[in-house]
């Protein structure tokens, strides 16, 4: 027994020295660039007025370690692309978990703003690329000029119009309480509103995958601890059983 412990007591220091050098190289990786991916792209895009950067997707990647990952699309007036997945550092990543589809960064007639937002506001509402139209109810709603159009599909425009009651809110909110992120109305957007849940399947998916199985994970530990426990108490009951037939 003796044995079995000392060979224990080796193995938790090893790991523990193990684990203390994988967060040193972690950390030491890490350090080597402060600057977010966002603002990366910034740069890139430094001396283009108008722009919108849009947190298209997200991740979390690894069980001993987690990583944590954004893909962002970029749209400007005259076109659009997505980006590769890029690593961003944990409180970034939480910091956003809410904004999924949402416009984290627009550039408007070099006025940058950082206050998260629906995607493509930043377009609706200027004459250079469309006009307020009115439905067969009379109801007033956006619509791009034809070679803007592609926005009607990259930013997948709302599953429909944006109406004039949807854009003044969005207005007022952004005159009364500029630093607080718009969610819409109905708080249709953002990683939990409906229109988000219908155009981000992947994510979800993904989501529900990874905390299956960790439940999993956590229920087999739970299982073996305890199965364990059990096997003890019996080993140690048979033996109090023995003795004390031995003492009789």
């Amino acid at each position: 027994m003796t044995i079995i412990k000392g060979l224990l007591k080796r193995f938790y220091v090893k790991m523990t020295i193990i684990k203390a050098l994988l967060i040193i190289f972690f950390l030491i990786g890490c350090s080597g660039s402060d600057q977010l991916p966002i603002d990366r792209l910034k740069e890139q895009l430094k001396g283009v007025p108008e722009y919108s950067l849009i947190l298209e997707d997200m991740k979390e990647e690894g069980n001993f370690f987690t990583h944590y990952f954004h893909k962002y699309q970029i749209v400007q007036a005259d076109k659009a692309w997505k980006t590769d997945w890029l690593e961003v550092p944990e409180q970034y990543y939480r910091d956003n978990k809410n904004f999924l589809g949402m416009t984290l960064a627009a550039n408007k007639n070099g006025q940058m703003s950082t206050t998260p937002s629906p995607p493509g506001y930043n377009f609706v509402g200027d004459p250079k690329y469309g006009h307020w139209n009115q439905d067969s109810s009379g109801n007033s709603f956006w619509e791009f000029y034809g070679k803007y159009r592609m926005f009607t599909d990259v930013l997948g425009f709302l599953s429909g119009p944006v109406f004039r009651n949807d854009y003044d809110d969005y207005h007022y909110h952004r005159r009364q309480y500029s630093h607080r992120p718009y969610f819409g109305r109905t708080k249709q957007y953002g990683t939990y509103g409906n229109y988000t849940k219908t155009q981000k399947p992947n994510f979800f998916q993904r989501r529900m995958k990874r905390e299956s199985i960790k439940k999993s994970s956590f229920s087999d530990r739970v299982s073996k601890r305890f199965s364990g426990s059990n096997k003890i108490g019996r080993t140690r009951s048979g033996f109090r059983s023995r003795s004390s037939s031995f003492g009789k």
